[in-house]
């Protein structure tokens, strides 16, 4: 019986966030939902308001984690990012980042700064 992907996602970002709170990031939001999308994680890291994306791959034969963040994902996430700053009332100037966290079977890759 094939797992259930809501379950999986759900699982690997549990992960994440275990991961992220080791490296001393501070999470602030998870599964914010915006109109047009969703943010995984959202959190600080030192300075940074860090945008975090997680994807999972058990294998490639879709290509890595990481690829699936493609340029339509960054401009929804972008557009998420505002409507978060906007909803919180962060100010205009607030230093943001990007940051993809890739989970290729058990392995864990923190890319920060990924786009923007």
């Amino acid at each position: 019986m094939a797992e259930n992907k809501r379950n999986i996602g759900a699982q690997k970002e549990a992960l994440a966030l275990k991961y992220l709170q080791q490296q001393g990031v501070r999470i602030l939001d998870t599964n914010f939902y915006f109109y047009g999308g969703e943010l995984d994680i959202v959190a600080m890291d030192g300075e940074y308001l860090c945008f975090i994306e997680v994807k999972y791959r058990k294998n490639t034969s879709y290509g890595y984690p990481e690829e699936a963040v493609t340029p339509a994902k960054q401009r929804k996430i972008l557009q998420g990012a505002r409507q978060y700053l906007h909803y919180k009332h962060y100010p205009e100037d607030t230093p943001c980042r990007f940051d993809v966290i890739a989970i290729y079977r058990e392995e864990i890759t923190w890319i920060q700064n990924a786009f923007f």
